[in-house]
C-alpha cells in the first residue's frame, strides 16, 4: 500500500483531521449545565471536538416547573433539589479542572415569579453565572445540537421540555425561523383532568406555531426526554433489536399506533418494560397528546429521534466554522484511530486500497467505507476470541453522530468481517435484519478487503505498494516486488476469501 506525502497536500475527500488544531484542542473538554423545567443536567464533553465523547453526564429530575400554572412560582422541592445539584456540579467541575461551566436555564426560570431570585441564589452560592434564555434562543440552541450530529440536516426541530415546546427550522447548516409555545407536559397537567380543555389548548398553540413556522413535509427531529420515552415504547412495541435512541426513525402511522398502544397499557408495567423512569412516565400521556396533534398538523415525511439538543448546541456554539463543517463520524473515527490504533494513519492508506472494489459507491457509502478503515484496528487490544464481537458492539452502540441505524449495522458487520469470515452464529443476528441482503454482502466484502489489507502493512508505512482492481468478474492484486514476501500463506487465504465474497470468476496476484 502506498502512503501519501502530506507535504503535497494530498488528503482524502474529508480533508485533513482537525482534532489537533489549536481551536479544536481548546474544546477538548467543555462543561455545560442545562437547568430545565423538569431536569437539571451537567454534561462534560471530551475527546474529538467535532464528535465528542461524554466524559461526564448526570441528570437530576427536579420538576422545577411543576405546579407553576397555579402558583406562578417554582416548585419549592424542585428548587431545593436543583440548588443541591448545582452545588454538586460546581465541585465536580473544579475536580475535573474545567475552565468553567456554561449554564443556561429555560422555561421554568424565565416564566416563574421567583425565577430571578432563584438565579441570584444559585450564582451567590456557587459562583456560577446562570444565563436565563428566552424561547427562541432555546429553540436555536436545540437546533444547533441537531446540526452537531447531522451537519447537512434539513427540516423541523421540536424540543419538548417540562414547561414549553420549541420549534426551529434547519437547513444548509443554519437555523431559520423559531418559536416557543406553552405545550410542555407540566403546562398541560396543570390544566386539569378534562381532556377537552387540554385539546383546545394544544390546538390553539399549534395554530399559532403553524401560522408562524408554516407547515412542511420534511423531516421532524424530536428532542427531549418525553419524546425519547415515547420512542422507547415504540421500540418495545415493535421488538426493535437496536436499543439506540439517537437516529431512531418513526413515521406518522407508527406514532399513531404507539400512542394508541400507550393508551391501552398499564402505565406502570409499560414503564418498567420500556425502562422509563416513573417521573418521566407521568409526563408521557401529556406529551403523547401533543405529539399526535403535532404530526397531524405538520405532516412530516420522516420522524427522527435526536439525543442531541440544547447541551450539544452549546458546544456547537463554541466551534469555529471550519470544525462545524466537518463530518462528525469521520472526525470521531480519526480521533479513535489516532488514540488507539497500532499504526495511526494506516486507515487512510487502507481506504485507498479497498476503494477499487466499490467504483460506483455514493458519497454516503464512501464515508462508511472510510469510517470502517479508520476503525479497523482500534480494538486490537481485545481478546482475539472476542475481537469480532467487540468491534461490532463498538460500531452499533457507540455514541457516534451522523449514523442511521442501518449504517451502524453496516459498519459493525464490515468490522466483524475484518476479524471473522462468517457472521452466522453470533449474538447479533437479530440486528442483521436492519440491512438488506445486498448491503450485508457489501459489508462482508469490505471487511474481508480490510482483513487482506491488514496483512500487507509494514511497520514502515511508507514502504511498498499494493493495488487491487475489480472489473465485476476478475479480481487482481498487484504488488511491488519487494512486497511479495508479505504475501504469505495467511494473506493468500484471505485473498481467496475476498474473491469468494465478491463472486469473482477469476482472481490472481501480479508482481510489478
Amino acid at each position: 500500500m502506498n502512503s501519501h506525502d502530506d507535504s503535497h497536500g494530498h488528503w482524502d475527500p474529508f480533508g485533513r483531521p482537525l482534532f489537533n488544531d489549536p481551536q479544536a484542542r481548546a474544546l477538548s473538554r467543555v462543561g455545560v449545565v442545562d437547568i430545565g423545567s423538569n431536569s437539571v443536567r451537567m454534561v462534560v464533553f471530551d475527546g474529538a471536538a467535532r464528535s465528542p465523547a461524554y466524559f461526564f453526564n448526570e441528570k437530576i429530575l427536579c420538576g422545577l416547573g411543576e405546579g407553576m400554572l397555579q402558583t406562578g412560582r417554582l416548585n419549592p422541592e424542585g428548587r431545593a433539589r436543583a440548588l443541591a445539584a448545582m452545588r454538586r456540579f460546581r465541585l465536580l467541575a473544579e475536580g475535573m479542572m474545567l475552565s468553567g461551566l456554561s449554564v443556561v436555564a429555560t422555561a421554568a426560570m424565565r416564566d416563574a415569579e421567583d425565577g430571578s431570585e432563584f438565579r441570584n441564589q444559585i450564582e451567590a452560592e456557587t459562583g456560577l453565572t446562570v444565563h436565563v434564555i428566552d424561547g427562541p434562543e432555546e429553540a436555536r440552541l436545540s437546533a444547533q445540537g441537531v446540526l452537531l450530529g447531522w451537519p447537512g440536516s434539513y427540516g423541523l426541530v421540536c424540543d419538548i421540555g417540562g414547561s414549553s415546546m420549541e420549534l426551529a427550522e434547519i437547513g444548509d447548516g443554519l437555523v431559520g425561523r423559531r418559536m416557543t409555545s406553552a405545550l410542555g407536559p407540566y403546562k398541560l397537567k396543570d390544566l386539569g383532568d378534562d381532556p377537552k380543555v387540554r385539546e383546545k389548548h394544544i390546538e390553539s398553540e399549534l395554530e399559532k406555531l403553524a401560522g408562524y413556522m408554516g407547515t412542511q413535509r420534511d423531516r421532524l427531529f424530536l428532542v427531549g426526554g418525553s419524546w425519547r420515552a415515547i420512542a422507547r415504547i415504540d421500540m418495545l412495541r415493535l421488538d426493535y433489536p437496536l436499543h439506540v435512541l439517537h437516529e431512531y426513525r418513526m413515521n406518522a402511522d407508527a406514532v399513531r399506533e404507539t400512542l394508541a398502544y400507550i393508551g391501552k397499557q398499564d402505565h406502570e408495567a409499560l414503564r418498567k418494560a420500556a425502562g422509563v423512569s416513573s417521573t418521566r412516565m407521568a409526563l408521557v400521556p401529556y406529551a403523547a397528546e401533543v405529539l399526535a396533534r403535532l404530526v397531524d398538523c405538520f405532516r412530516p415525511s420522516d420522524i427522527a429521534i435526536s439525543s442531541y439538543g440544547i447541551r450539544e448546541g452549546l458546544l456547537f456554539e463554541q466551534m469555529p466554522q471550519a470544525l462545524r463543517d466537518r463530518d462528525p463520524l469521520i472526525e470521531a473515527c480519526r480521533f479513535a484511530e489516532a488514540k488507539d490504533a497500532r499504526l495511526p494513519g494506516f486507515g487512510r492508506q487502507l481506504y485507498d486500497f479497498v476503494m477499487p472494489l466499490f467504483p460506483e459507491a455514493s458519497e454516503a457509502r464512501r464515508r462508511l467505507i472510510h469510517a470502517a478503515c479508520l476503525l479497523h484496528d482500534v480494538s486490537w487490544r481485545a481478546h482475539p476470541d472476542y475481537r469480532a464481537e467487540t468491534v461490532f458492539d463498538n460500531a452499533t452502540r457507540a455514541n457516534l453522530g451522523g449514523l442511521k441505524h442501518w449504517e451502524r449495522v453496516y459498519l459493525g458487520l464490515s468490522l466483524l468481517h475484518r476479524y471473522k469470515n462468517k457472521r452466522e452464529g453470533t449474538r447479533f443476528e437479530d440486528l442483521y435484519a436492519l440491512l438488506d441482503a445486498a448491503h450485508q454482502q457489501e459489508a462482508e466484502v469490505l471487511g474481508k478487503a480490510m482483513r487482506l489489507g491488514a496483512m500487507l502493512w509494514t511497520l514502515e508505512a511508507t514502504a511498498g505498494h499494493a493495488r487491487m482492481s475489480w472489473d465485476g468478474t476478475t479480481l487482481s492484486l498487484t504488488l511491488d516486488p519487494d512486497m511479495m514476501d508479505l504475501y504469505g500463506e495467511v494473506a493468500r487465504s484471505r485473498f481467496r476469501s475476498l474473491a469468494q465474497a465478491l463472486g469473482a470468476e477469476d482472481f490472481g496476484v501480479v508482481a510489478t
